[in-house]
């Protein structure tokens, strides 16, 4: 889905329902306190407000039509800047527009106090705390928390996805957000968020640019394009008492057209084009951030945390094998095996009952009135099944022999380690199975590495960016998988609290930290790492504290999600690169220009060979003008990113952009000189 997103990008750059409107705001930002933000744009409208009244008095030596052409051209270079920013947050407002008719008109089924009844009320009138029937065909009318419940839901009007996901009451599944339809039965929602502040606003909100903030690289980088400004129009400030000394004297408009030509007109006027494109390439690729720093750092990342199950595996952890010690035989294993799983909704449940099922006869298909289900839990990593007074248990292998004191030195308990330790070494994933304190067996849960996945962290390798796998797993299991894998580490029965050290430990070591997570466990972590990738389908409490929301829930999209980083810096870098290298080209056209007459000895620098003085100054703004709107849709679309090593890649985009900006203006140049000749424009 994301690359068809990316191609309908590319086609729907500059369609007309986009370029309609923005030109309109490209007028619009011409206002001074909107202008103002970006110093180096608002330094050229000066110079053109002053150039504009210069023209109309008309005092100098100077021809009229010289002085007009020059008035434009710099008119036209500050509304290049302004329509560039205007295009990358129209289409923002149009992804805006869209999810805005996703929210409107939602109504909702408040229930009143305990009961069943219900009224019908406005979606914003929903507070906080708030309980709402939601039922097939309704729209959920608020972000919350299933409470009570399970049902399908489509999402597509979010996520693009059309395919249903399930939500349901506890769990990393219980999230629900406004706006996606309720397919298949009833669930009963808790809101989680006042009017106004749902994920939808929020997004909304992000994706228009209302509340993008610069981030810390585009301040220091405003920073140092203000000080260049400022020393350049200090350095062109002190020219006329040079050209007094030489007898001679240089026409404001020149002096004009100098300072734009020197100051970093081109990234000054793309830089936050290409801060408001990165964050809308996020949000085309369905992730969501909730800010500009998040989006940067994503690009800086050096360690890279993944959770094993769903995003190195396949997810879905599937019975292969049962593995009886003891004298149980494997059909004795099937059955306690079947019993203790038929009230196990987990996939790796639903699995074994299809294993005893399909592979051993067994024909139960539900538990007797009598029997007592025993929930898994955290704290006991156990569950099964009481019946007629037998117990029958299936769990982690340590937590089976310490809920049955004196199996862990017998000889079956031996055996058991012997096979449970062969399947973690197969990569799989073992539960013990006892039966009133008697050791049946092992059931082999088989991992499956995704496809290709050993690849995609060949790439990071690349990147130079270290990849750990996280998992509840034990170390043998986790070692397995590993390998298989080709993660550079590994943390074994991860609980929270080593998340969270693991983090703050490749942190004090000066390493930028990225994770991601669905459950309200990993919401510590989430916050500590500095890019947090919450998952869509997860909590309220993983939501909040991450720094950005995926829409799909794909946890492998945090690997894509580096590289979306990684472009929005390399686009930065190689524009500035170019802006750069392209007004120190410039200088070979103006400067010339601007003291042959009064140093005829500054014609040797005139190496593009341009006919006249005032046909170089009018060539230079012109090309200064035209640049911008040819490098929009480069700032919109970004460099493209390939994962080689940092010094290839900074030897690749000096010689792309820092070269080509050096040619690129001599070539320009001297091409508008020879129109402006041949149109006798100058």
């Amino acid at each position: 889905m994301a690359r068809s997103s990316n191609k309908s990008e590319q086609k729907s750059l500059f369609t007309a329902d986009l370029i309609v409107p923005d030109c309109r705001d490209a007028f619009r930002k011409l206002n001074p306190k909107e202008l103002i933000r970006n110093p180096v744009m608002f330094t050229t409208a000066i110079v053109a407000v002053l150039l504009t009244v210069l023209l109309l008095v008309g005092q100098d030596s100077l021809a009229t039509g010289f002085k007009l052409q020059l008035v434009i051209w710099l008119w036209l270079t500050v509304l290049f800047g302004t329509f560039a920013e205007a295009l990358a947050e129209g289409r923002g407002k149009a992804q805006a527009a869209s999810l805005r008719a996703t929210k409107a008109d939602l109504t909702a089924k408040r229930l009143k106090g305990h009961g069943e009844s219900y009224e019908n009320v406005a979606a914003s009138a929903l507070k906080l705390g708030d309980v709402v029937l939601v039922q097939t065909g309704d729209l959920i009318p608020s972000d919350g928390e299933v409470v009570s419940g399970v049902a399908s839901v489509n999402e597509a009007a979010i996520t693009g996805e059309s395919a249903p996901v399930i939500r349901e009451a506890g769990g990393d599944r219980s999230a629900v957000t406004a706006g996606t339809r309720v397919i298949s039965d009833e669930i009963r929602v808790r809101v989680t968020v006042n009017p106004g502040q749902g994920f939808l606003d929020r997004m909304i909100a992000l994706v228009e640019g209302a509340e993008r903030q610069k981030t810390p690289n585009e301040i220091a980088l405003t920073l140092l394009l203000v000080g260049l400004t400022i020393i350049f129009l200090i350095a062109v400030g002190t020219i006329p008492s040079f050209a007094s000394y030489a007898g001679g004297a240089i026409p404001v408009a020149i002096l004009a057209a100098l300072l734009i030509t020197l100051i970093p007109t081109t990234i000054a006027a793309l830089l936050s084009a290409i801060g408001i494109a990165g964050m809308d390439r996020l949000v085309r690729f369905n992730v969501l951030a909730k800010s500009g720093r998040a989006v940067e750092a994503a690009g800086d990342i050096d360690v890279l945390l993944l959770d094993k199950t769903g995003t190195i595996t396949v997810g879905d952890r599937q019975a292969t094998e049962f593995r009886p010690v003891g004298g149980t035989t494997p059909v004795q294993l099937a059955q306690a095996a079947l019993l203790a799983s038929l009230a196990d909704e987990t996939p790796e449940g639903r699995s074994i009952v299809l294993l005893a099922r399909e592979g051993f006869n067994q024909s139960v298909d539900a538990l007797p009135a009598n029997a007592e289900v025993i929930p898994f839990t955290a704290q006991t990593r156990i569950s099964g099944v009481t019946i007629d007074g037998s117990t029958i248990q299936k769990g982690a292998v340590d937590s089976v022999l310490k809920a049955n004191p004196g199996l862990g030195s017998t000889p079956v308990a031996n055996e058991l380690r012997r096979i449970t330790d062969e399947i973690a070494r197969a990569g799989g994933t073992p539960l013990a199975v006892a039966k009133d304190g008697k050791l049946l067996g092992a059931i082999f849960l088989k991992d499956i590495v995704k496809a290709g996945i050993r690849e995609r962290f060949g790439e990071l390798r690349q990147m130079g960016i270290r990849t750990v796998m996280i998992t509840g797993d034990n170390p043998l299991t986790a070692a397995s998988i590993a390998a298989e894998a080709g993660v550079d580490d590994f943390l074994a029965q991860a609980t929270p609290e080593d998340k969270l050290a693991l983090i703050r430990k490749e942190q004090q070591g000066g390493r930028l930290v990225a994770m991601c997570g669905d459950g309200t466990n990993d919401a510590p972590a989430l916050a500590q790492a500095d890019v947090g990738v919450a998952m869509n389908t997860g909590t309220q409490a993983a939501r909040e504290a991450g720094n950005m929301v995926d829409l799909d829930s794909d946890p492998t999209k945090l690997i894509e999600v580096v590289g979306l980083g990684k472009q929005l810096l390399m686009t930065r870098g190689a524009l500035t690169t170019f802006s750069v290298a392209n007004d120190v080209a410039k200088y070979f056209a103006i400067i010339p220009a601007m003291f042959v007459a009064l140093y005829p000895g500054l014609g040797i620098l005139n190496v593009m060979g341009l006919a006249t003085p005032e046909s170089a100054i009018l060539s230079a703004i012109i090309f200064n003008a035209l640049i911008i709107p040819c490098l929009v849709p480069l700032a919109l679309r970004g460099v493209t990113y390939r994962p080689i090593g940092a010094g290839p890649l900074l030897a690749r985009n000096l010689a792309i952009y820092g070269l080509g900006g050096l040619i690129a203006p001599f070539v320009g140049i001297k091409l508008i000189d020879l129109a402006v000749n041949g149109l006798g424009l100058a």
